[in-house]
């Protein structure tokens, strides 16, 4: 994702072919100017000459940075102009100590001391001072600018990899969020469902019922299909508003069972539990009774919730056989893998497996507070 600062940046730090422009721009007014004086002894032919060729030598300064500086060190010595020489060395400063770095250092000591010597014939020890300290200062600003670019480069590009894997891990988030609103939108569809599908099938058995009772299976057929719609929005409320403050009713949905004639027996309740760990436990119950009657249709159940918050919450649905065959499809095991997820997520474990009676025991565990678990393993992730 380009940025309106990454474009300024680009617009405002130039690139190595107008870095490349500007040099030999600069170094041949220096030409020009190097003849006109003149800046050597020597004829302004040699001078221009001089001062041409190291200038069209500075576009290979980055291949062969020691060539090219040498080139500079001889075109200073025969026509004063330095230009050349410096930025050879400048840009040499960014290879390794080395060999090269040695040869670059010497060339330009050699450089300075070369046109002092056309100028006067000889040099001093002051002009081998001098010499040395400009080469040494010409490449150690040569070498600071090289490495503060390579450091400005890797930082740019960790930057953009920190920023392709937040855009990742945002990715991965948005994912996460679109499986848990997947499995919100099974458990409550597929609870309710089968509430409609339950009353419907006792209508559909007693053709002759009475009028009152079809009136009353009607009316919660109806009331069904509302709460099932008031869950739903309640959901998108949740991805509107970012949280849920809702706290799960367990009674409310055993009654829901019992009122349509099965046999749901509670015992204990989710009062005392953090709302994050309710949730997830009456979730599983509502997979649990939604199960239980697919599968053991009529056959009594009996939910149990107990736990502390030193020994967290312990959620078991056990049916008994079914008297009668099942009433609807055995399905893909979709809503117990997602719940399986969903409490491991958050710590927990789900388990199911045949009861003592010839039914069916799903028992999970929650730690108590398991929103706090949640928020730890996203900050571990993150």
């Amino acid at each position: 994702m380009v940025t309106y600062r990454d474009t300024l940046r680009r617009v405002v730090t130039p690139g190595p072919h107008a870095i490349s422009v500007a040099s030999v721009a600069f170094c041949l007014v220096l030409a020009v100017v190097a003849v006109k004086v003149p800046w050597a002894p020597l004829p302004r032919v040699v001078i221009a000459a001089a001062g041409l060729a190291a200038t069209g030598a500075l576009w290979f300064r980055d291949r062969w940075p020691v060539a090219v500086t040498a080139v500079g060190a001889g075109a200073y010595a025969l026509s004063g102009n330095p230009g050349p020489l410096l930025i050879g060395l400048f840009r040499g400063a960014g290879v390794r100590p080395g060999p090269r770095f040695a040869a670059l250092a010497a060339i330009g000591v050699a450089g300075f001391l070369a046109q002092q010597w056309v100028d006067d014939g000889g040099f001093g020890t002051d002009t081998l001072l001098s010499a040395t300290a400009a080469t040494a200062a010409v490449l150690v600003a040569g070498g600071y600018t090289a490495t503060r670019r390579e450091l400005t480069r890797s930082l740019r590009e960790r930057a953009e990899r920190a920023e392709t894997e937040r855009h990742l891990r945002d990715e991965q988030a948005k994912a996460a969020e679109r499986g848990r609103i997947a499995r919100e939108m099974h458990d409550v569809l597929a609870h309710k469902v089968t509430l409609i599908s339950l009353h419907a099938g006792g209508l559909e058995v007693n053709p002759g019922a009475e009028p009152a009772r079809v009136e009353r299976e009607a009316a919660l057929i109806r009331v069904t299909a509302q709460e099932a719609l008031e869950e739903l929005r309640t959901i998108v409320g949740v991805l509107r508003a970012g949280h849920d403050d809702a706290f799960p009713d367990l009674r409310r949905l055993v009654e829901s069972w019992t009122s349509a004639g099965d046999a749901v027996t509670l015992h204990g309740d989710l009062g005392a539990v953090p709302v994050a760990t309710a949730r997830a436990a009456y979730r599983l119950v509502q997979e649990g009774l939604t199960n239980a009657h697919r599968h053991a249709a009529g056959a009594p159940v009996t939910v149990r919730v107990t736990g502390s918050p030193q020994d967290g919450v312990t959620i078991t649905v056990v049916n008994e056989r079914s008297p009668r065959p099942a009433t609807g499809p055995s399905g893909a095991r979709a809503g117990l893998v997602g719940l399986a997820e969903r409490f491991r997520l958050i710590g927990g474990t789900v388990r199911g497996a045949p009861g003592d009676a010839g039914g069916w025991r799903l028992e999970g565990w929650l730690p108590w507070d398991a929103s706090a678990r949640g928020t730890h393993d996203q900050d571990a992730a993150g």
